[in-house]
């Protein structure tokens, strides 16, 4: 499912459960002086890029705080999988691999919740 259709029901085409994957961080300023709405946008960009970079990805939406709405982290990532192992091959993926290692610098907190639907 392209980013941005996300399922509201926990059930991908065929009927089987979907595991979802929620991530939200609280970013501070950049070490290169970046602000923490300039450090949101870019981590928002390197998590779109790796909206598809799995089979198995069925919904991918990376979002940050906005003005006029109630958020207590700076950036969040809600995505669906068809199943734990399309979960564990986008965690094992490069590409992951070298986002977590981008954010580590930026991000002051992080949560995350993965839960079958």
């Amino acid at each position: 499912m392209p980013a941005g259709l996300c399922s509201i029901h926990g059930q991908q085409p065929g009927g089987g459960k979907v595991i979802r994957h929620i991530v939200m961080w609280t970013l501070k300023e950049g070490p290169d002086g970046a602000t923490r709405a300039q450090n949101a946008l870019q981590v928002k960009a390197w998590l779109d890029a790796c909206s598809d970079i799995v089979p198995g990805i069925l919904c991918f939406e990376a979002v940050f705080a906005q003005a006029g709405l109630e958020s207590s982290c700076d950036v969040m990532l809600y995505s669906e999988f068809a199943s734990l192992a399309a979960l564990e091959a986008y965690n094992a993926h490069p590409q992951h691999q070298l986002l977590k290692t981008r954010v580590a610098p930026l991000r002051e907190a992080r949560h995350g919740f993965d839960y079958q639907a």
